[in-house]
């Protein structure tokens, strides 16, 4: 019987395009994000898929942008949605955040149980959740 990080790759590569990663990750990239898997035990018996998906990044950091994101986060079905905030390089390189333009990546994460999930189950819980991250990304970039 394949482990549960074997059965995640098998049932993703027929429809996303996957990567493994050296440290047992895979990287997945649908509808314009992408996203990390793994799967983590976290206690005997008891595996976790989690999957956490870049939605967007380097969205200029507003009050309407902001504003979105928390709708968005609202609205998701699935998991935690995270607005972070990045100053620019060249106000890093000045050493001082005031008056520097600032951008953001929005993230999703969401972790489930997947132990005892058939093929089918686990590979459509995976695609809506990420289906839901590039629909939020068509939503902040529109």
């Amino acid at each position: 019987m394949p482990s549960l990080q074997e059965q995640l790759e098998s049932v993703l590569r027929d429809v996303v395009s996957v990567e493994s990663e050296s440290d047992g990750a895979l990287t997945v990239h649908h509808d314009g994000t992408f996203a990390s898997l793994r799967v983590v035990n976290i206690a005997e018996d008891l595996d976790l898929v989690s999957l956490t998906q870049i939605v967007a990044w380097d969205l200029p950091l507003t009050k309407k942008i902001s504003d979105q994101v928390a709708k968005q986060a609202h609205d998701s079905n699935f998991g935690s949605v995270s607005l972070v905030e990045k100053v620019s390089d060249k106000a890093a390189q000045r050493n001082s955040g005031k008056g520097a333009s600032k951008t953001a990546d929005v993230m999703l994460r969401y972790n489930f149980p997947a132990a005892g999930l058939g093929d089918a189950a686990l590979r459509t819980l995976i695609l809506l959740v990420l289906d839901s991250g590039a629909q939020m990304r068509r939503a902040l970039t529109a």
